[in-house]
């Protein structure tokens, strides 16, 4: 059985770190597509460029499978991640879960479409994750948390348990949230952060504890 064809949205560092796990899943990924004129990140596939590469390749690709996709925008940019993934489904794309062979998710975990467990990241029980959440590598979301659509949380990071993050907020790399904390949407945590009060939305705080640091009008 031919491999079912997939792109992916997005040519940088994500989609080489994504691309494991969709060779594994046997997804055959057959475009790149990027905002920017940049080599492809892998040798065997081509990268188009813009919403005009992407019209251009589906009226032109030669497939009669339907074609999944797969956004590989990662770091702050939760609502770019979002808006590309409504305009892919818009085109008759599906967006499907992406777990990589050494990432954990509970039987009791919900998600939405195109979300992505990473490398030795685990998604506990009762977690419910929204459309296009990233949960990169070895970091984990412990049980019962509910972590909106859009949010990145980034390498090694880990959330405890009960915890609330809502839209597009970032949690960076090392960073800790103790449990039962709520982090307003596009709040950005920064790396080796420690999380012990609410963070409300469009702050950014670092440190150990978490203190404001710039707050987005």
């Amino acid at each position: 059985m031919t491999a079912p064809p997939l792109v992916i949205w997005g040519g940088t560092g994500h989609a080489r770190v994504i691309r494991e796990a969709l060779d594994a899943q046997s997804w055959n990924v057959v475009a790149v597509f990027d905002q920017k004129d940049i080599p492809s990140p892998f040798d065997d596939v081509p990268l188009f460029v813009g919403t005009d590469g992407f019209m251009h390749w589906m009226q032109t690709s030669a497939t009669s499978q339907a074609i999944a996709a797969c956004v590989a925008i990662g770091g702050t940019d939760g609502r770019s991640r979002l808006d590309t993934a409504n305009f892919l489904h818009s085109q008759g794309l599906s967006l499907p879960t992406i777990v990589h062979p050494t990432g954990f998710v509970a039987a009791t975990a919900i998600h939405g479409d195109g979300c992505h467990v990473l490398a030795q990241a685990a998604v506990c029980a009762n977690v419910r994750l929204g459309r296009s959440v990233i949960i990169n590598t070895a970091a984990s979301v412990d049980h019962d948390c509910v972590i909106g659509d859009g949010v990145h949380v980034a390498p090694g990071a880990h959330v405890a348990g009960e915890v609330v993050i809502e839209e597009c907020a970032f949690v960076g790399t090392g960073a800790v949230v103790l449990p039962r904390v709520h982090i307003g949407a596009g709040a950005i945590i920064g790396a080796g952060a420690v999380v012990t009060k609410d963070v409300p939305a469009r702050v950014t705080v670092a440190g150990n504890p978490a203190r404001p640091i710039t707050v987005d009008n």
